[in-house]
């Protein structure tokens, strides 16, 4: 699908991909969060070539999938601190940004409350505040 993609984003620009379906969005998308491996080619995010360096290239980047991707049966606190710990986050630094997170999403009432219970909306912005949690170059 994909065949001789090349660009560059800078600090501070909006860029997206639109295009038909089949086009291969998801597929770069894929590629670029190391979930697909590239056929040929170099992909750097931040500098990290995502296949020697791909740790410190997923660092940058805050991930929303298309699909909600939650743990529903748990609160939305609970979620956040399990997301915040993959990122490394731990202590009192993960406290305030699961706090900071929240108060960006407009969640912060909904803390406590179960995640099935939440509305698709609610559950976007959930998503959202996990993906923002540690300050992420590239969202």
């Amino acid at each position: 699908v994909l065949d001789n993609v090349s660009y560059e984003v800078n600090r501070g620009e909006i860029f997206g991909f639109i295009g038909p379906n089949g086009a291969g969005k998801s597929t770069l998308i894929n590629i670029m969060t190391s979930l697909l491996a590239p056929d040929s080619g170099t992909i750097k995010i931040c500098g990290y070539d995502i296949l020697k360096e791909p740790i410190k290239a997923k660092e940058c980047i805050g991930y929303v999938p298309q699909d909600i991707a939650l743990m529903e049966e748990l609160n939305a606190y609970d979620n956040l601190e399990f997301f915040g710990a993959l990122y490394g986050l731990k202590g009192k630094e993960l406290k305030e940004r699961i706090k900071e997170a929240l108060e960006v999403t407009g969640l912060q009432e909904k803390k406590k409350e179960k995640v099935k219970k939440f509305s698709g909306g609610m559950k976007r912005r959930l998503n959202i505040a996990a993906a923002i949690m540690h300050h992420p170059k590239v969202l």
